[in-house]
């Protein structure tokens, strides 16, 4: 099965040569499933020629939101809707579960709360999960047959099923330790509130479920579907 990943975003520039870039760590984190990948950089204007280039869809983390204004943000959203209507699975991460939600007729905005960083207990599909998260957007408001599948007292909507088909999630499987402690000393200071930058830092040694959350978006990718 060939799973097309939608790169929407990059790792900071020092930290990509070590910890990979966002389209390989969706690789390494769904490794060992009979994947076979292809990622396109949509970020940069690097878009497949259709949405049957791939048998299953994933959109990656991105730092832009989902409501600014990039040339690369209307052809995503086209590309979105075509995935749909071809009945192809799609997942949505972080960035990903923004545009999926914005383009299918939700709302995304800065949550009034602030910024969620570093290690955050969510209960997902009904089971509890820890995950790592980094943003400060939300989803406000549902599109029309999204079904709320994952919260937390910070974030409502933090994982949404859209007829099992599409599966979205607010925080970052994909991101391990290591990597939010690069974001901390990185592309947190002076952005994201002090306080919440040393809570986080104090978690980073604290077990997730990124594992668990792999097998269910592999799992989620090889579901027999009409």
């Amino acid at each position: 099965m060939k799973i097309g990943i939608l790169q929407t975003g990059h790792s900071p520039d020092n930290m990509k040569e070590q910890l990979g870039d966002y389209g390989e760590m969706f690789t390494k984190l769904l490794g060992g499933h009979d994947f076979e990948f292809q990622i396109w950089s949509v970020v940069d204007g690097d878009f497949p020629d259709s949405a049957v280039d791939a048998d299953g869809w994933l959109i990656t983390g991105s730092k832009f939101g989902a409501y600014e204004d990039h040339g690369w943000i209307p052809p995503l959203e086209q590309l979105i809707l075509a995935i749909r209507d071809t009945g192809r699975p799609l997942v949505g991460v972080c960035f990903g579960h923004q545009i999926i939600a914005k383009t299918l007729g939700g709302k995304v905005e800065k949550f009034d709360g602030g910024w969620s960083v570093g290690r955050t207990e969510y209960t997902v599909n009904g089971a509890p999960m820890a995950l790592n998260a980094w943003h400060q957007d939300q989803v406000t408001a549902l599109p029309q047959g999204a079904q709320v599948v994952g919260s937390s007292d910070f974030c409502a909507n933090a994982a949404l099923l859209y007829d099992n088909q599409i599966w979205t999630i607010q925080p970052h499987p994909e991101f391990n330790a290591e990597f939010i402690d690069g974001l901390i000393r990185t592309r947190g200071k002076g952005v994201v509130p002090d306080d919440k930058l040393a809570d986080a830092a104090k978690l980073l040694d604290d077990p997730t479920n990124n594992a668990d959350i792999a097998a269910y978006i592999a799992d989620f990718f090889k579901k027999e579907r009409p």
